[in-house]
């Protein structure tokens, strides 16, 4: 299947812009999830049921394999139902804001096929909070699923960086309850300020709200505490890193996630005219240091998705040995067709097993 996709239908699809291209994967796999006995058949031929792998115990969740679909496909809450069929093990919708958005002016995202790259500069285009909470509301509860939802919520390019505690907290109380777990994206480059999140003193103010929140949630009746998580920039010094690891820990954080797309511009890309985040291949190296790092700074007791440069087994495995617990990944399937995720896991898998 791998080798169908990149010989035949990646030339169909690289002659479609890059963004409507991406509409169109959005939408057929919107189409897969709403036919159940579709999805229920694909996972049989496939064998990716999620009885098929060991399961991987994290955040107090129980995932089904090893492999996720990242935040920034499926932004909209459309598409998830039908991750399961294709081998993921659980996805990342999002990310979310509190109000409805269109992003950034197109063109704003970009494929460089010889380096399996992406630049975007998307700016959390999505239809806001309320849109989303409603459509979750008529699609299966929370431990009522087949693989975990996370979902990853943003600050909205409208509201001022000093009001970005609230404008989380509005996103977080409307979605909370549809979620397995929530990420906090403080790392996107493509809203302006937003990564002055990542500062102590602002990432103390967002982290304590966030978590009183949630306790104050698990204290009603019906409710419970949801696992939170921190998305975080691949372009961070150690220092820097440290200082996040320390705050994440003083507010009882479940997780970290490593790491979203880079400004770096570096070897091929040096004189890359395109703003925006780059993602891919030339992501890896930076994204499995970042990894290893806080696996030996908190000596692996703070769990860690890894995200960034996921081609093959290879550029996955090395993330689990750094300590990451879960992968992510999204240009992958660019480059690697639908399928991917499934060969990942069965691979990954295999590997745990011997």
């Amino acid at each position: 299947m791998g080798q169908l996709y990149e010989r035949i239908l990646r030339p169909v699809l690289f002659r479609i812009e890059s963004e409507r291209a991406h509409e169109l994967a959005v939408d057929s796999m919107a189409f897969l999830g709403r036919i159940g006995p579709a999805c229920r058949a694909l996972e049989a031929l496939a064998r990716v049921s999620p009885s098929s792998f060991r399961p991987v115990e994290a955040f107090g969740l129980r995932f089904p394999n090893a492999v996720g679909l990242a935040a920034g496909f499926d932004k909209n809450a459309r598409a998830w139902p039908a991750a399961a069929a294709l081998g993921f093990g659980h996805v990342e919708i999002g990310t979310v804001t509190a109000q409805a958005q269109p992003g950034n002016p197109r063109p704003r995202m970009f494929r460089y096929p010889r380096q399996e790259a992406v630049i975007n500069r998307l700016g959390f285009n999505n239809e806001g909070s309320e849109a989303v909470a409603s459509r979750l509301s008529r699609r299966a509860p929370a431990g009522g699923r087949r693989i975990p939802l996370g979902i990853n919520i943003g600050k909205s390019r409208a509201v001022d960086i000093d009001r970005a505690t609230e404008d989380y907290l509005v996103s977080f109380g409307r979605l909370a309850g549809f979620a397995d777990y929530v990420a906090l994206n403080v790392s996107s480059p493509n809203t302006p300020g937003l990564r002055r999140l990542q500062d102590e003193s602002r990432l103390r103010e967002l982290l304590s709200a966030v978590t009183a929140a949630n306790a104050a949630r698990a204290s009603s009746p019906g409710k419970s505490r949801v696992p939170i998580l921190l998305k975080i920039a691949p372009d961070l010094g150690f220092q820097e890193i440290d200082s996040v690891i320390g705050v994440a820990v003083e507010f009882g954080l479940d997780g970290l996630v490593a790491t979203n797309t880079t400004l770096a511009r570096s070897g091929a890309f040096s004189g890359a005219a395109e703003e925006g985040g780059l993602s891919g291949a030339p992501l890896r190296a930076r994204s499995t240091e970042i990894i290893r790092y806080i696996s030996r700074a908190t000596d692996g007791k703070l769990p860690v998705i890894g995200v960034g440069g996921i081609t093959d087994i290879m550029s996955a495995a090395e993330k689990l040995d750094a300590g990451a617990v879960l992968v992510q990944l999204y240009t992958g399937l660019i480059y690697r067709g639908p399928f991917f995720a499934s060969r990942l896991a069965w691979a990954l898998d295999d590997r745990q097993r011997r």
